[in-house]
């Protein structure tokens, strides 16, 4: 089960995605507008067991610490992008990470280049890309830690490699899959 909502100022998509068996879920990067994914969570009747941020930026953090107070659920990031958060976080990600939630498992990539501690997140069928690959585009690499050349071989090296099928749900803008990305985006020509 899976719900994708754009949320606050910057309209960054927040993922709810559920395991029907156990009724365990995850919310992934709450950037905002923690009412609306709580009832949204309650109104898929999971028990989210924990808080997954792909990077640390606001669009992508900033209803985490309200979103935790409310469900109870730890709040994990990559170390490196940890400081964006505002509060320490209650686990870390990091790269082969695998994370049970019901009965299957997010393996977690890390994919630095729009941020030094950026990740990607691996569930059967799908992948959430946060703001390391977009439909038709890739996420900025002009920021203070930002790195072109990361980014395009974290992608080529760990995300295109996971196969053509497999559904692509970036931090902002509509879903893909990865062979269209192959296909067309203009950064992997």
């Amino acid at each position: 089960m899976l719900k994708m909502m754009a949320v606050g100022p910057f309209q960054a998509n927040c993922y709810i995605l559920g395991c029907k068996n156990t009724m365990e879920g995850v919310v992934i990067d709450p950037g905002g507008e923690a009412f609306r994914i709580v009832k949204e969570v309650s109104k898929a009747g999971l028990r989210i067991k924990y808080i997954l941020i792909t990077h640390g930026h606001m669009d992508h953090t900033g209803a985490a610490n309200e979103l935790k107070g409310i469900i109870k659920a730890p709040v994990w990031i990559h170390s490196l992008d940890s400081p964006g958060l505002g509060f320490p976080p209650d686990g870390t990600l990091f790269d082969g990470q695998e994370i049970e939630v019901g009965t299957y498992r997010i393996k977690v990539i890390h994919t630095p280049g729009h941020s030094p501690g950026g990740v990607c997140l691996y569930a059967p069928g799908v992948v959430f890309t946060g703001d390391t690959l977009f439909s038709g585009s890739i996420g900025r690499t002009d920021f203070p830690e930002g790195d072109h050349k990361k980014l395009i071989k974290g992608v080529m090296g760990k995300i295109f490699p996971l196969g053509d099928e497999l559904r692509i749900y970036p931090g902002h803008g509509p879903a893909s899959t990865i062979g269209q990305e192959r296909l067309t985006n203009p950064f992997f020509r």
